[in-house]
């Protein structure tokens, strides 16, 4: 027993030295994560004339076939890193969906692509997840907020390192080296990660700290998530919202190049400008509100995201309105920026209300609602959407299917103002 004490000793005193090296190291694997996931909508159209593939399977290979190892690979994935190292867990998974990727580059045909990022979707199953609870266990309450924003910079960075090298790699060489090129580099992070990253103890940063928390039961810990009221509509608010940032954003280089009449050099500049601004802006801003805010009222981890998003709706409408790219751009900047407020807020209100022993599974059952429905729906609509109108005469097929992902803003405002009544009602009580 004392053996087990001092390790969590060690391991605590390890962590307290260097949360923001823990911090940036997890938001780098999280880079290469997402950069990973992107560079098939940025290479979308050198893949197209390669591979000869419609929009429609396109929205598959990004959506629905991915989503459907990522998703459900990711809940036995997290119940053992809740039981297990999830450093550990962590480190295999960037070694796989790294290695897929390399495999992505290597397809010779849209089955061999499929598969390839099946497993791709299989990796980053055990990415996320973990790094939330190893979040968790660093930084303590009132600044889980701005430590989830940073971490969250994965997804913009990753997407405009992704536009940037992906679209040069693609002009000045082939689509192909993009991929492998990535893969290289992950390999590398998942190598490094284990000799940077130490595993905290559970619920170190807890107001009240357990000792030796209990191994949280499988089937129990999924049915405490959905009988959560809380947890429930944070996730379907925020599958809601990733239904329109997923089929808008695998589908937004392709789009601009289509019907915009941006090329590949220009997107590797300017649209990769856009992400870090308006993406990254937004994702940092989120995590200071949260900090701010949300201390005084919980109700602010709903709010927050209802508010940003009636900003958002409008900025993404007249992004695909705007007749020439410039003004385009102008606006995805706007609508990017509103879109992400919920991400913070949804995780970090998710890890709050769980056990230090189900941290991990609890943000896995978060992932598996909004992505399923957000990663897995969103493309696979804008795809077919974009072929069928494209069969009934519309010469801008693309820009049609994406008008249609826009009544979703008022989904996910009124999932996230009925979250809000139910905070209240529980800081009532």
């Amino acid at each position: 027993m004392a053996s087990g004490a001092n390790a969590a000793a060690v391991t605590g005193k390890a962590r307290s030295r260097h949360p923001m090296v823990v911090l940036w190291m997890l938001t780098f694997v999280y880079i290469i994560n997402f950069l990973d996931r992107q560079l098939l909508s940025i290479l979308a159209k050198p893949i197209q004339d390669s591979l000869h593939v419609s929009d429609g399977q396109l929205g598959l290979i990004g959506g629905f076939y991915f989503a459907l190892f990522y998703c459900l690979i990711a809940i036995p994935v997290s119940w053992l890193a809740d039981r297990t190292n999830r450093v550990a867990v962590l480190t295999a998974a960037c070694a796989i969906w790294s290695a897929a990727t390399i495999a992505c580059g290597l397809s010779r045909s849209y089955t061999q692509l499929v598969a390839a990022r099946m497993t791709v979707g299989f990796g980053e199953a055990g990415g996320v997840p973990p790094s939330y609870a190893l979040i968790t266990d660093t930084f303590g309450p009132g600044k889980r907020g701005m430590a989830f924003g940073i971490y969250n910079l994965g997804p913009p960075i990753g997407a405009a390192l992704g536009i940037a090298l992906g679209a040069t790699i693609a002009e000045l060489f082939d689509w192909r080296n993009a991929f492998v090129a990535i893969g290289v580099v992950g390999i590398a992070a998942a190598i490094a990660l284990p000799f940077i990253v130490p595993e905290p103890q559970r619920g170190a940063t807890d107001a009240s700290p357990q000792q030796d928390p209990a191994k949280a039961p499988f089937w129990p810990t999924i049915g405490a998530f959905f009988r959560n009221p809380v947890m429930t509509l944070a996730a379907f608010g925020s599958g809601a919202t990733q239904f329109v940032t997923y089929g808008l954003g695998n589908f937004a280089v392709l789009f601009v190049i289509r019907e915009k009449g941006m090329t590949m050099g220009e997107v590797a500049i300017w649209y990769a400008i856009v992400v870090i601004l308006g993406m990254g802006g937004g994702m940092v801003a989120s995590g200071k509100v949260i900090d701010k805010l949300a201390t005084t009222s919980r109700r602010m981890y709903a709010l927050a995201p209802a508010i940003s998003l009636a900003i958002a709706g409008p900025f993404c409408a007249a992004f695909i309105w705007a007749p020439g790219w410039q003004l385009a751009l102008v606006f995805l900047t706007g609508a990017m920026f509103f879109n992400y407020f919920y991400l913070s807020c949804s995780i970090t209100l998710v890890q709050e209300e769980s056990q230090p022993s189900e941290r991990v599974l609890m943000g896995a059952l978060l992932l598996l609602v909004m992505n399923f429905i957000g990663l897995g729906l969103g493309p696979t609509w804008v795809g077919a959407a974009s072929d069928w109108f494209a069969a009934h005469g519309h010469a801008n097929s693309l820009q049609m299917a994406l008008y249609t992902l826009l009544p979703a803003y008022l989904v996910a405002i009124v999932l996230f103002l009925w979250l809000a009544r139910r905070l209240a009602k529980g800081e009532t009580a």
